[in-house]
């Protein structure tokens, strides 16, 4: 009897890709005209890869746990995968498993010495987050940049910790912040299948994907294709209550000895109206901390429902 399919199943994954290809494309011939499924038959993968149709058929069903990195490199070829695919066929073929000793860390802390490097940016937007895309901690401009209106202080509380894919997906300024939505929706749910194979026995990021599965109809329709895909860095585009238009590069860092956390940084073009976008969000997250240390901090804008 076959295992049931899991949110990170290596079946689910080899049937997307197989599904994108046609026989022309990998130079087969396809015989008739009425094909049951999408794409490559698994005898046709198998022929590619140069394994057996029953050796292929038992992985694809979960039933393989021995599968040599040969194997994997021949069917990551045979797929036409890219680097991030073809790690992610691994980590979901031959998943590790915890040190004994060292369960999962529920609550995740960023390093001292790295909340110390970030609040050393004051001209930077800066924000640390984990394997889950939770934040961690942030400067004052990464702050006023992603989330101004949240408790500044709320990544120091593991209960309230802000997560940059639960925003997206579930709170409408967060969405609003984003011209470009779907692409940074298709980016969010890309990083978080690397992050579900890499993480497997992480029960709270399982947990992240099924509450946004449950409340998001486009997350769910996102996580259905298997987009996997790690952005390291590029231009993104926002639309800021505050400052209004902002175009901002961005590095995301992954940061030594610690599994999964990452600096995200962003930077306006020298001269340009980001930057002055930038210095002008700057003063205006200055003057709110100033005021917050009179008056206590209260929320602006009210509670904000994740």
């Amino acid at each position: 009897m076959t295992a049931p399919e899991t949110p990170t199943g290596l079946g689910a994954f080899l049937r997307t890709r197989r599904a994108r290809l046609q026989p022309e494309d990998v130079g087969l011939t396809a015989y008739g005209t009425r094909r049951r499924v999408p794409g490559l038959r698994r005898e046709e993968l198998a022929q590619l890869a140069g394994v057996s149709i029953t050796y292929y058929t038992r992985l694809e069903q979960g039933q393989s746990r021995n599968v040599s990195d040969e194997v994997l490199d021949a069917i990551a070829r045979a797929l036409r995968l890219d680097g991030d695919e073809h790690a992610h066929l691994r980590n979901l073929a031959r998943p590790g498993r915890p040190a004994k000793g060292r369960p999962a860390e529920r609550f995740e802390r960023a390093r001292p010495a790295v909340r110390q490097l970030i609040a050393a940016m004051t001209d930077v937007p800066a924000v640390v987050v984990g394997r889950r895309n939770e934040v961690l901690a942030w400067n004052p401009l990464g702050h006023a940049l992603l989330a101004g209106r949240l408790d500044p202080a709320a990544p120091d509380r593991p209960a309230d910790r802000p997560n940059l894919s639960r925003l997206l997906f579930l709170d409408p300024r967060t969405r609003a912040l984003y011209p470009e939505w779907e692409s940074e929706a298709r980016a969010q749910v890309a990083f978080l299948r690397l992050a579900a194979g890499r993480h497997q026995d992480d029960r709270q990021l399982a947990e992240l994907i099924g509450e946004l599965s449950m409340k998001s109809a486009e997350f769910a329709a996102l996580w259905s294709r298997h987009p996997v895909h790690d952005c390291l860095f590029g231009t993104k585009e926002f639309r800021h209550p505050v400052v209004g238009g902002l175009t901002l590069d961005f590095e995301a860092l992954p940061l030594p000895e610690a599994s999964g956390h990452r600096m995200l940084l962003y930077s306006a073009a020298p001269g340009s109206p980001s930057e002055a976008g930038l210095r002008l969000l700057a003063a205006s997250a200055a003057g709110a901390a100033d005021r917050r240390a009179v008056d206590g901090w209260a929320p602006l804008g009210g509670a904000v429902s994740e």
